[in-house]
């Protein structure tokens, strides 16, 4: 299943177009919630349709690897 919690993509559209995104949580509506490195501090809602799926999943737990991930240096 490509929406799933972890799961890494690039956003197509939006102020954040370009810049990888992992997926923190999936909404009833359909809707996810994602975490980039241009806007980091706070979970924002998004249409799956906006975004490009990869192959790659993280632990969404794990701070040091969403920050890997996201490429954000320091804390």
């Amino acid at each position: 299943m490509l929406i799933e919690v972890g799961r890494v993509c690039v956003k197509k559209y939006g102020r954040d177009a370009g810049s990888r995104a992992i997926i923190t949580s999936v909404m009833p509506d359909g809707f996810v919630k994602i975490i980039t490195a241009t806007r980091s501090k706070k979970d924002r809602r998004c249409n799956p349709r906006h975004l490009e799926f990869l192959k790659e999943v993280v632990d969404v737990k794990n701070k040091e690897q969403i920050n890997k991930t996201l490429g954000i240096m320091g804390h």
